[in-house]
């Protein structure tokens, strides 16, 4: 084998191994929950360890998203009573804009709007392992709620 074929060869060899380790990134590597169980939180403080679950997606501080939605995320964390009846359902990422997770990973929570006769286009999206995601516009776009600040 000549230099240059070996030089060909260990660029293949770290191509390959760099789309294996980008692959096992991208897919959820948690055992599926039991049938109708929910998922189990994380473990330890949300605030000392978030981290960004996807970088292409733009973070929003908690601080920063409306009222509603800081009230939407305390009646998450107590477990309700929430103020719709499809509060907590399965939210399916059929547009694929958050991580792509298993189906059933994701549920969606109404955040009130002021003056909607109806739920409105406000929602917060919540994932298997504790992130947070909100969306003021149904799903065309979402940030990733930094719960640190």
């Amino acid at each position: 084998m000549t230099g240059r074929n070996r030089l060909i060869a260990v660029a293949v060899l770290l191509v390959c191994a760099i789309a294996a380790a980008a692959a096992y990134a991208l897919t959820d590597h948690q055992r599926p929950a039991r049938a109708g169980a929910p998922a189990s939180p994380p473990t330890g403080s949300v605030l000392a360890a978030w981290i960004p679950h996807d970088p292409g997606l733009a973070d929003i501080c908690r601080t920063a998203l409306p009222s509603q939605a800081r009230d939407t995320l305390a009646l998450i964390a107590r477990g309700g009573p929430f103020p719709y009846r499809s509060d907590g359902v399965v939210f399916e990422n059929r547009e694929s804009r958050l991580p792509r997770h298993r189906t059933g990973y994701y549920h969606e929570y109404t955040v009130v709007t002021p003056g909607s006769a109806d739920r409105g286009t406000r929602r917060v999206v919540t994932g298997g392992v504790g992130e947070q995601y909100w969306t003021g516009d149904h799903y065309t776009s979402f940030q990733e709620i930094d719960a640190r600040c």
